[in-house]
C-alpha cells in the first residue's frame, strides 16, 4: 500500500498486528503512569528540600539531583511521544529518537563528577556526544531537502 499503513489480510499477521496494538498501548499506559509518579515524586523531593533547613535554599548538589530528575521525565515525555507516533502513524520518527538519546547523554553529563571519571569514559561520552550531534545534524539536513527519512524506500524512484 502507498498510504504507509499496514493493512494485514492473513489471519496470522492481524492477529500480529493486534498483538503490536495491545502492547503499544499498554506501553503508553505505563509510561503515562511512569511520568506522573515521577514528576509528583520530583514534586515532593523540591518540596521537602525547600523546606528543610536553611529555608528556601538548595545546595548545589540537590540542585543537580534535581535537574537530573527533570531529565528523567524530559526523557520519560519524549518516549512517550515516541510510543504515541508509532500508535497513530506506525512508524518511529528518528528525529524523536535522536531527541531522546540527546536529553539523556546531557542529563549523563548534568550528573557526572567529572573528577572521578576516567579519561576513556570521559572521551566516549564526547564521542557519544558527536556521533549524535552529527547524526541529529544529517538528519535535519535530509529534512531541509525534502527527503522522507521515514520511509527511504519509497522517496527512491522505481
Amino acid at each position: 500500500m502507498s498510504d504507509g499503513k499496514r493493512h494485514p489480510d492473513h489471519f496470522m499477521m492481524k492477529l500480529v498486528y493486534g498483538f503490536e496494538r495491545l502492547i503499544t498501548m499498554v506501553l503508553l499506559a505505563v509510561m503515562m503512569l511512569a511520568i506522573l509518579v515521577a514528576t509528583v515524586d520530583l514534586g515532593r523531593q523540591l518540596f521537602e528540600q525547600l523546606v528543610s533547613k536553611p529555608f528556601l535554599m538548595l545546595d548545589v548538589t540537590k540542585v543537580t539531583d534535581i535537574f537530573g530528575f527533570v531529565f528523567m521525565v524530559l526523557i520519560g515525555l519524549e518516549l512517550l511521544e515516541t510510543i504515541k507516533t508509532y500508535l497513530s502513524e506506525e512508524q518511529l520518527h528518528v528525529e524523536v529518537v535522536f531527541l531522546v538519546a540527546m536529553i539523556a547523554i546531557a542529563r549523563k553529563v548534568i550528573l557526572l563528577d567529572v573528577k572521578k571519571m576516567e579519561p576513556p569514559v570521559l572521551y566516549g561520552i564526547a564521542a557519544i556526544i558527536f556521533a549524535l550531534a552529527a547524526g541529529f545534524f544529517f538528519l535535519r539536513l535530509a529534512y531541509s531537502k525534502g527527503e522522507d527519512v521515514r520511509n527511504p524506500h519509497e522517496a527512491m524512484p522505481e
